[in-house]
This record gives structure tokens, C-alpha cells and sequence, in this order.
């Protein structure tokens, strides 16, 4: 008579418990890129070797930050990843950058210390490395605390699309007095395009026509960061646009 294996452990549960066991003592650091991957797909798949699938993920998108930025349709081209494993990824990718965007929502940030290096600080783990140019808006109230941050785009590898008018109605929806422009280049590379100057120009304008300060725009590269503002383009535009104003009356 053939022996019920209806409640016997896979195979692999003792090597997922030791990673397991290591995580818990060490975090993501104590485990390789494909090891992290495998115990995100236990979850998904709890009674399957996920070693193969693990490894071929991170062939495919290099790290363990590519595997959480890639897509649903992306990570179902992995044999050995299916619906409920891709669910569990962007499930874990989700949970993350809600933390960061509600940490930052709970920074207290008075007017003078709105620097480009804490926006910086509280945006590069979520935006560095992207395969895709992001833009996001810092929506702030008065004092200068954050009501939101909202990616507004997620472009091609070098150049996102930026609806004005969307950002703008946005702070208006919320009752934002100020904003912060940022997104990321993939290259690396932060130094702003004309096409970067070109669209904070645009939103400097849209924004003073609605009495909402432009505080910054803030470009994110490998490690590094370009501020618009230190550069004194931002306050340009105001003149430009204050100019504008008073010769159309």
C-alpha cells in the first residue's frame, strides 16, 4: 500500500528554514540576492523547490531590487513563477514604498531645512537604480510637512511624461500651499536635461498661476543628486513669471 505523504514536509523545507533562520538573525543582508528572491516565492508557492526559479530571476533582472521593480508580466516569464509568486513580490515592492512614502509623511520639515539632501535621503532607496525614469511630486502644507508624495509619471529609459496639469489639480485636490519636483535618471548620470529645465518651467508657471510655491526640482542619479533650485533656475522662472504677469496687465 503506497505511504500517505499528504502531511510530509517537502524536501526543501530544511534548507528554507535555515534561510529563514537566517534572515531573522541577520536580514536581507545575510542572504545573497537569489536567496531573498526564493524565500519571497515561498510565499507564493509554499511546497515547491524555488531555488531554480530564484536564480533565473536574478539572471533575467540582475538584483533583488530589479526582481521587486519588475512587472507582473515580466516576472510570469520566469518558469517556476506564476500569479500567486508575482503577487507576493509586488505585494512585499508595494509594502516598501508605502513605508518610505508615510516615513517621510511624518518628517516634520520647517522651511529652512527643506534641502535637497533630505529629499534626497528619504527618496533614494525607492528611486535609484529604476530601470524607467519616475517622476514624483513632494506635496506640502504651510509648515512645510508633507501631505503626499504621488508618482504623477513612469516614463521609457530616458524620459518620462509629465502632465502639468495633472500635478496641479492634484495640490489643488489637496490643499497643498508648496511642491517639490523629483525623478530619477536610469543612466546614472544627474545632470539635467533640456527637457528637465523645459518641464520645470512649466510647472513653476502652472503652480504660480494657483499661488503654490515650487520649491525645487530635484534630479536622482547612481549615489548622487542634482538640485535646480541651488542652481537658481527655479527662482528665474518665478522673475520670468512675475514679469509675464505684470506686462500682461
Amino acid at each position: 500500500m503506497p505511504e500517505n505523504t499528504a502531511n510530509q514536509e517537502h524536501p526543501s523545507a530544511g534548507h528554507r528554514e535555515r534561510l529563514r533562520q537566517r534572515f531573522d538573525k541577520g536580514g536581507l543582508i545575510a542572504l545573497a540576492d537569489y536567496e531573498a528572491v526564493e524565500l519571497l516565492l515561498t510565499l507564493g508557492t509554499p511546497r515547491r523547490d524555488c531555488k531554480p526559479a530564484a536564480k533565473a530571476a536574478i539572471k533575467r533582472f540582475k538584483t533583488f531590487r530589479g526582481v521587486l521593480e519588475a512587472t507582473s508580466e515580466e516576472l510570469q516569464e520566469i518558469k517556476g513563477i506564476g500569479p500567486a509568486n508575482s503577487v507576493a513580490i509586488r505585494l512585499v515592492a508595494e509594502a516598501a514604498r508605502e513605508f518610505l512614502k508615510e516615513k517621510a509623511k511624518a518628517q516634520d520639515w520647517p522651511e529652512s531645512c527643506v534641502t535637497p539632501r533630505q529629499v534626497f535621503d528619504y527618496l533614494y532607496s525607492s528611486m535609484s537604480g529604476l530601470k524607467k525614469e519616475v517622476f514624483k511630486v513632494l506635496y506640502l502644507n504651510s509648515q512645510n510637512r508633507i501631505l503626499d508624495i504621488a508618482e504623477m509619471s513612469r516614463g521609457t529609459v530616458n524620459a518620462s511624461v509629465v502632465w502639468v496639469r495633472e500635478v496641479v489639480e492634484q495640490a489643488l485636490r489637496l490643499g497643498a500651499a508648496a511642491m517639490i519636483f523629483v525623478h530619477n535618471h536610469p543612466s546614472g548620470v544627474p545632470s539635467p536635461s533640456q527637457q528637465d529645465r523645459d518641464i520645470t518651467r512649466d510647472l513653476v508657471f502652472a503652480a504660480a498661476t494657483m499661488n503654490i510655491r515650487s520649491l525645487d526640482h530635484i534630479i536622482i542619479g547612481d549615489n548622487c543628486y542634482h538640485s535646480l533650485a541651488s542652481e537658481g533656475l527655479l527662482d528665474k522662472y518665478k522673475t520670468e513669471f512675475q514679469q509675464l504677469r505684470e506686462n500682461s496687465r
